[in-house]
């Protein structure tokens, strides 16, 4: 069992016709349960940046205008993720199975993306044998 999480939060978008990451956050868990969490919490938390209520105090009047149907609506697919048992079960199975997990969603112009991974395997794979080809 893999007992702790490196978990990381990060927009991509292109910048000056370079892609680009913006780490959002990061976070080591200790514990299974907290890197789900934390990874729910964090999707919940960009959907909520990206649809708030219309009439929330911070935004001025007309600041939020809706997008075109043919865009993916992030928020929506990201609020189903958190709401999903099944998908947070695949998650926890992968996580403590030491693979790498990563859940990627996008819009017209930015892609979010949630990873976590064991430390344990991260550990695993410093200390593992690398195959060394001479250059002639």
């Amino acid at each position: 069992m893999h007992d702790e999480f490196l978990c990381h939060v990060t927009a991509y978008g292109v910048c000056d016709g370079r892609r680009i990451g913006v780490p959002l956050g990061t976070y080591r868990a200790p514990t299974l349960a907290l890197a789900l969490w934390w990874l729910r919490d964090r999707a919940s938390w960009i959907a909520q940046r990206l649809d708030p209520r219309p009439d929330a105090e911070h935004l001025p009047p007309g600041a939020l205008v809706p997008v075109a149907e043919t865009v993916p609506d992030v928020p929506t697919l990201l609020r189903a993720w958190c709401a999903d048992p099944g998908q947070q079960e695949r998650v926890a199975e992968e996580l403590a199975a030491g693979r790498l997990v990563r859940i990627a969603t996008s819009d017209d112009t930015t892609e979010y993306e949630l990873l976590a991974e064991s430390v344990d395997a991260l550990r695993m794979q410093r200390t593992a044998p690398t195959l060394g080809v001479p250059v002639a």
